[in-house]
């Protein structure tokens, strides 16, 4: 990998940008609109948000006044939790074509599988969704459909009832916590792994193993992650509001690390916590 241009193909031959910016916890108004703007302006073309950030209208404006061509970019936006109906997912995708001011998105994911409003029946609300996002792939709405958050047991109750399989899963996926029961299981359903909160939280930079790392490979603790979740195969999706750090999250492929440091960032077991059970949360 030489670039952020450097592709992942997905199941139906669409190609992802094999690095994004995520915008999770990004203020709308300005600060979304700076961050996403030197976002694109530092090569990034790969930009992830949800209908739950509430910053798809800042996300859209950046997107606007970058000046790159759309078919140069790969927008995701999610579904959130209180729109699991076949009407709801159709109206609130329009909502949020709106609020981006495009007139086709390139993935749009179901954000969690198991929402609250929902919990005594999410299997038919789910599929209700899916069937509204397999009608708007049909119609030349969006390019690619997916999921968030889902673990095996989500996946194999959608899978009853889809007539598209998932093209991605997006999940929580960093250092100490790799997943590996769910990545192996998406990985043989052919769906690509984007990995949200690829730094985990702040505590990664206090972990003596990923300080040595830095040591050793003249990086910081940022780019090693990044770059170990590139190797994984993964496609990571950092998010900082502060430019000098946008910019260095980028910088990831001129280097790499070796199998035997890529396996002891895998074993750092809960150096960062773990993934929720998304059948527990509580929204």
């Amino acid at each position: 990998m030489n670039s952020q241009k450097d592709m992942i193909q997905l199941a139906n031959g669409v190609e992802m940008p094999c690095l994004g910016f995520g915008t999770w916890q990004t203020p709308d108004g300005e600060t979304a609109i700076r961050s996403v703007r030197c976002a694109i302006d530092a090569g990034y073309t790969h930009i992830d948000t949800a209908q739950a950030y509430g910053n798809e209208e800042s996300v859209g404006k950046a997107i606007r006044l970058s000046g790159v061509p759309r078919k140069d970019l790969f927008i995701t936006t999610k579904l959130w939790n209180a729109n699991h109906t076949y009407a709801l997912t159709m109206s609130s995708f329009e909502e949020s074509m709106n609020k981006l001011g495009l007139d086709y998105l390139d993935l749009f994911l179901i954000h969690w599988p198991n929402p609250l409003p929902f919990r005594d029946r999410w299997q038919e609300a789910n599929a209700e969704s899916w069937r509204a996002m397999e009608e708007l792939v049909e119609a030349g709405r969006i390019r690619a459909i997916g999921i968030s958050n889902f673990f095996p047991r989500h996946i194999e109750a959608l899978l009853q009832t889809a007539r598209i399989a998932p093209h991605v899963n997006q999940m929580r996926l960093c250092p100490g916590d790799p997943q590996e029961e769910v990545v192996a299981y998406c990985r043989e359903h052919r769906m690509v792994l984007e990995a949200y909160s690829p730094l985990g939280t702040g505590r990664i930079f206090n972990v003596p193993e990923m300080q040595a790392l830095s040591v050793k490979y003249g990086r910081s603790i940022a780019q090693i992650c990044i770059r170990w979740s590139l190797q994984m195969g993964f496609v990571p999706l950092p998010k900082s509001v502060t430019p000098s750090r946008i910019q260095e999250n980028l910088r990831v492929f001129d280097f790499e690390l070796s199998d035997e440091d890529v396996k002891l960032i895998a074993g750092l077991k809960g150096c960062v916590g773990y993934a929720s059970d998304p059948d527990t949360r509580t929204f």
